[in-house]
């Protein structure tokens, strides 16, 4: 066997071990599962064998199913083979228990998805008492559910609540709420692990499950007659819909596996449990979630875009001009690993304001237990706060995030430059300035980069990096790793106005803003944003934008391109409430929305004056509205050369300004629906609303060649029964 041992003893229990010969994590696969099932019946019929104690090799136990045989097998998998994977994987466990002899897992590191199945189908479970060795069930963010047993062991071990919480939530349980939620039965130091699985088969314990015990019944299999249970699934469904609405498949099956499984023999509720998590598995939602959020993250933090071939730079020291919100943000997370960081502003109290920023981020994660006072205290050591640009000699790197004007940068960078290292890195942190037109300030051209960090930094993960026509490959790949060691996920664009992220989430905002004009009530615009998964509606970003950012990139645009720029649709109501109305968004003290003293935002009552409300609007057109304004300016910016990968454009939606995972991102979503199905929808949009749905012949030429923005799979297959 490749991937497993098996150890005996002369006391009669062995050890299988688990040490997967081709990754560094123990994965469910198919050549998983058939080693383990000849594994499990070598062990049953050896009469020697008292006892098993299954343990790993690894760091940790088991990391769950690889995730990328999931995604090849989309679309080549009907619903009866994804079925019969299902069913396979519960055979295996069923294996375990029906095996005759006790078996225990030593849990030695973390054990999740598949991997803490495993450990479920076991009689008893040691965990290792450390709090990175944590266990639990997360298949619901990647749009699936545990389809080897997982849900109906949890629930009859640690019954429906606690189920239903870690179910839905998909969250990872530390050693010691383990214990408390009796999901595993013993926590112990590394070192004793063994001895304690040993110590435990050697009281003879028994090798039946309660739930095959002839009689055996669940308190709840009363289901919804009992009121509790009635109050619990009810408010769990309503919690469901406002968090994922009616988009994500996989919350709403969780539900239904639990409550049905409940009320059934424990083989039958396992085969329901396959029929629907089959179901999920060949559903386009689960793809999309694992290919985005999972294989292209870990790919892109991997340095799938780093050029090859140039030395792997390390950065001991960095300078950080700007303290303001971006800047301050960018110092602490560089701090918190480990680099030394000249923190510049105009004066040194600004510089000082901008440390402090770290000092409250730092105070509110100590207060939380998730660090301690000397890390805290390192990490603010390295922050030095100066107006003093000679403290930049000797930095390996400079983040520019000073106002975003070409003037103030500019003069920005001559100064910088004129005392950095001549080896150095500058890096100006902006969101819609042209990277080759700020580049013209610098000596160094090729060492000139966007890294356009979000806010806020140290919770957001996504970088920007924006190339400019003469940055370098050897400028990219630094910048690339500098990324990584913040544990950043980059994406890697070309220089245009706005570049991606803020080009396209500009579509959403003014799609909203348009709206409003066509006589759409507010609420609805809103909601119907948040329906299609967007955390946030239209006008309460412009809001919190002010309305007078997104105007001044208009402008901006118009002085540059004349007649030749199309106007977005959403910029005459936003000039209207700023210059007429005199509401410009909440730094003004309102826009779109009202914000009482200690009280919670409102929309202004005053929009329905100025903006008359109509009866005729179509909420599942104005979904679509949303999703294909973003989708089609994706689409141009692939077209244009701004993107260059799917996986890019995919990532920067879902992590850049929050288009809704369950889409994948915006290619994701067009190969989704089908390119020939978005450009027949697309092209009657724009007969109703105007150029900007209109598909170019570009696009039109996918549909004649029938070619989607990743490769095909034969997704009509993934629909039959």
């Amino acid at each position: 066997m490749r991937h497993l041992k098996i150890e005996t003893a002369s006391d009669g229990f062995a050890t299988l071990v688990m040490d997967n010969a081709d990754e560094s994590m123990n994965l469910v696969s198919d050549a998983f599962i058939a080693e383990m099932e000849s594994a499990i019946a070598a062990l049953a019929g050896d009469d020697a064998v008292k006892g098993v104690i299954l343990t790993s090799a690894k760091k940790a136990f088991m990391a769950g199913a690889d995730l990328k045989q999931l995604v090849e097998g989309y679309g080549r998998l009907t619903r009866a083979q994804a079925f019969a994977f299902s069913q396979r994987a519960s055979a295996m466990h069923r294996a375990i228990e029906q095996s005759g002899k006790p078996w225990v897992a030593v849990i030695n590191g973390l054990a999740l998805g598949g991997g803490f199945e495993l450990a479920l189908a076991c009689h008893h479970r040691i965990l290792v008492d450390d709090p990175k060795a944590v266990v639990g069930l997360p298949e619901v963010n990647v749009g699936l559910l545990p389809g080897s047993g997982g849900t109906q062991r949890l629930i009859r071990i640690a019954g429906v609540k606690v189920a239903i919480d870690l179910l839905l939530s998909g969250r990872a349980v530390k050693p010691a709420e383990a214990l408390t939620l009796g999901i595993v039965d013993e926590i112990a130091a590394a070192d004793s692990l063994i001895d304690q699985a040993r110590a435990w088969l050697a009281t003879g314990p028994t090798s039946v499950k309660p739930w095959d015990v002839k009689g055996f019944a669940m308190p709840e299999a009363r289901g919804m007659i009992v009121p509790e249970m009635s109050m619990l699934f009810s408010f769990a469904a309503g919690s469901v819909a406002g968090k994922a609405g009616y988009n994500q498949p996989a919350a709403p099956a969780i539900l239904s596996v639990i409550f049905e499984g409940v009320q059934l023999p424990f083989d039958k509720a396992l085969s329901v449990e396959s029929k629907y998590f089959a179901k999920l598995l060949t559903d386009p939602v689960a793809r999309n979630i694992i290919r985005t959020t999972f294989l292209s993250k870990n790919a892109a933090e991997r340095g799938a875009r780093r050029p090859a071939g140039v030395a792997k730079a390390h950065f001991t020291k960095i300078g950080v001009i700007g303290a303001g919100m971006m800047g301050a943000g960018i110092a602490l997370v560089a701090a918190q690993a480990g680099i030394e960081v000249i923190l510049i502003d105009r004066d040194v109290p600004s510089a000082e304001k901008g440390k402090a920023y770290a000092v409250k981020v730092l105070g509110k994660s100590l207060d939380k237990g998730a660090t301690t006072p000397d890390m805290v205290a390192a990490v603010l050591a390295r922050i030095t706060p100066t107006d003093d640009f000679a403290h930049l000699t000797g930095c390996d790197l400079v983040v520019e995030a000073v106002f975003e004007d070409v003037d103030i940068k500019a003069e920005t960078t001559r100064k910088a430059e004129a005392v950095l290292p001549a080896t150095a890195i500058y890096a100006t942190n902006t969101s819609t300035l042209p990277i080759t037109a700020l580049a013209q300030a610098s000596v160094r051209p090729d060492q000139f980069i966007g890294l356009h960090f979000f806010s806020p930094v140290e919770r957001m993960g996504l970088v920007e990096v924006i190339m400019g026509k003469s940055t370098s490959a050897e400028t990219l790949a630094k910048s690339l790793d500098f990324i990584a060691l913040l544990r950043k996920t980059p994406i890697v664009v070309n220089d245009s106005r706005g570049f991606y992220t803020s080009r396209v989430f500009q579509t959403l905002i003014h799609e909203g803003a348009a709206m409003l004009t066509e006589g759409v009530p507010p609420a609805v615009i809103e909601n119907a944003a948040k329906a299609v998964g967007m955390p946030v509606g239209p006008l309460a970003l412009l809001d919190e934008l002010t309305f007078d950012l997104p105007l001044k990139i208009v402008d901006q645009a118009i002085a540059q391109d004349g007649p030749a720029y199309i106007l977005p649709a959403g910029v005459p109501v936003l000039r209207r409430m700023r210059d007429e109305i005199g509401r410009s968004g909440r730094k003004g003290g309102g826009g779109f929305y009202d914000y009482p003293e200690g009280g919670k935002k409102r929309l202004w009552t005053g929009l329905a004056e100025h903006f008359p409300i109509a009866a005729d609007y179509d909420v599942e057109e104005l979904k679509r509205r949303y999703l294909f304004a973003q989708a089609m300016e994706t689409a141009r910016c692939l077209e244009e050369g701004v993107l260059e990968t799917p996986e890019d454009a995919d990532l920067g939606a879902v992590y850049g300004w929050g288009f809704p995972a369950w889409t994948g991102g915006t290619l994701s979503y067009i190969d989704t629906i089908g390119v020939r199905t978005f450009v027949q929808q697309a092209d009657l949009l724009a007969q109703k609303y105007g150029p900007r749905f209109l598909p170019s012949p570009w696009l039109r030429a996918k549909v004649a060649k029938d070619e989607g923005f990743y490769p095909a799979s034969a997704e009509a297959v993934a629909c039959a029964a």
